[in-house]
């Protein structure tokens, strides 16, 4: 049980590693552009979703290395963990 806690605590650490960063910045972009919509009233949709699809595009290209290795680890440390998980 101890083995599935470790790896199950690094999945959730890795999973916030990977998510947060790309969500805080959409999310800033996002008030950014809604607060710019709201002073000139222009309510068109494609202004609010062009901005973040950029700007989630630009950081997995730019940290997608470093999350890929980061899942690389998660896989081999979930793999050497096996016989712990079956109680072998």
């Amino acid at each position: 049980m101890e083995t599935f806690d470790g790896l199950l605590r690094h999945a959730l650490v890795t999973t916030a590693i990977l998510c947060v960063p790309l969500l805080g910045v959409t999310g800033g972009i996002g008030l950014a552009v809604a607060l710019a919509q709201a002073v000139t009233q222009v309510q068109e949709q494609t202004l609010s979703l062009l901005p973040k699809l950029l700007a989630a595009g630009f950081i997995v290209a730019t940290f997608g290395a470093f999350g890929m290795q980061l899942c690389a680890e998660l896989f081999e440390d979930a793999l050497r963990n096996i016989p712990g998980l079956v109680g072998g």
